[in-house]
């Protein structure tokens, strides 16, 4: 049997080669372990004491530093994907060390396995980067990770999937609600809002969500429904929005895309139906039609045609970039065939789950089915993406002129 062997520790000791644990060399004890494996190297008193190698068979299991019986200090192995372990050992316990294997070179805690698990960095070679933590060779938890394709994500990783980020609800966010005709009709019954009792009390049920404190939160912003296609206008919208103006609540109008009619023609009757006036929030484009409507109109390049030019058109008539309002699955399966729209408009997304969308976030919806004190029934909460100081900030850059 072939062996190769290398000085180490200032010629203190000659390791075996990689291809036999049957070394023959002068200053080498062997100890047969209580484990069924055998140790190879330096002894004291009686136990592995310096470097040696630990071999089950044929095969190397370890190889480095023992204090005392136990694997302490630098050491190799393999493990059992054949992949190259090294790292740093105390009591038998692999700390910290480096795994490298046709991927890539993960660095951080691992197991005695080499089981990546804990916190760790691995670096792919396709130039993508992770941080954070790790379960059983999985990205598990809070990390970031940076890649060409998506950029930056920062937030819950489960089963190596990216989740987003996880918030925390407490009375430091900036929450704000949004309305149509159903917070005044609820079956054949009309209803008036209390514009001076406003308070945001519940935040739904339809997704789980971490709550710091009572929910007791002020109205920041309202956006009110105007219109919709070239036809439909929300009886409601023009005294809402006198109201929350004179209650100091930051307000701006959005309209509901119809995929059947043109969008300049669109963009002209919501100008025509809504205000617009200076220091209102910038008006909305609500896009969610369904894949069967998209289909009927002619595919999402004729849809986002349409669509640019309610954008464009608003944009040039108000002087303040629109918001576009989408829901998650619209995002996953139509907005990835517009990057332009996703690079250069600001998002409102319905998500309803426990994690914050991966967009060009603005605002979030986080429920359809809040409540809010001074409206009867469900109400739309939202949340702005950042807290007071960014809030302003925007306030600042992005109301109308």
């Amino acid at each position: 049997m072939r062996q190769q062997y290398r000085n180490l520790m200032g010629g203190m000791f000659a390791v075996l080669a990689l291809a036999s644990c049957n070394p023959v060399v002068p200053d080498v004890q062997t100890l047969n372990m209580s484990s069924g494996e055998t140790y190879f190297g330096q002894v004291e008193n009686g136990k592995s004491h310096g470097w040696g190698v630990l071999c089950k068979g044929d095969s190397v299991v370890y190889e480095g530093e023992w204090r005392n019986g136990v694997r302490k200090g630098w050491g190799q192995m393999t493990d059992s994907l054949g992949r190259k372990v090294e790292g740093r050992w105390d009591a038998d316990m692999m700390l910290e060390g480096k795994r490298y294997d046709l991927e890539g070179i993960y660095t951080g805690e691992l197991t005695n396995t080499g089981v990546a698990h804990g916190y760790g960095r691995y670096d792919y070679v396709s130039g993508e980067k992770y941080l954070g933590l790790w379960k059983n060779n999985v990205r598990q938890g809070f990390g970031f990770a940076c890649t060409d394709a998506k950029g930056l994500q920062l937030g819950e990783w489960v089963d190596n999937k990216y989740k987003g980020e996880r918030l925390t609800y407490n009375a430091d966010h900036v929450y704000g609600i949004d309305i149509s005709r159903f917070q005044h009709e609820i079956g054949n019954r009309k209803y008036d809002i209390d514009w001076s009792k406003l308070r945001i009390r519940h935040l739904g049920d339809i997704s789980k969500k971490k709550i710091k404190g009572d929910v007791d939160y002020p109205v920041s912003f309202c956006y009110i429904k105007a219109t919709e296609g070239t036809t439909i206008t929300n009886a409601y919208y023009k005294n809402d929005y006198a109201n929350a103006r004179r209650h100091g609540i930051k307000c701006g109008a959005y309209h509901f895309f119809s995929t059947k009619s043109d969008g300049t023609a669109q963009a002209n009757y919501f100008l025509k139906n809504c205000n617009i006036k200076s220091g209102d929030l910038p008006p909305v484009l609500d896009v969610e039609p369904s894949d069967a409507q998209i289909a009927e109109m002619g595919g999402d390049s004729i849809m986002f045609f349409h669509v640019r030019k309610w954008l464009q058109r608003v944009e040039a008539q108000a002087g303040v970039r629109p918001v576009l309002y989408v829901g998650q699955n619209f995002v996953n399966r139509h907005l990835v065939n517009a990057p332009d729209l996703k690079q250069k408009y600001q998002v409102w997304i319905a998500r309803y789950g426990e994690y914050k969308p991966d967009v060009h976030l603005l605002f979030w919806q986080l429920c359809p089915d809040g409540r809010v004190q001074g409206i009867t029934g469900d109400v739309d909460i939202n949340i702005f993406n950042g807290y007071s100081g960014q809030y302003d900030m925007f306030l600042r850059t992005n109301l109308k002129p």
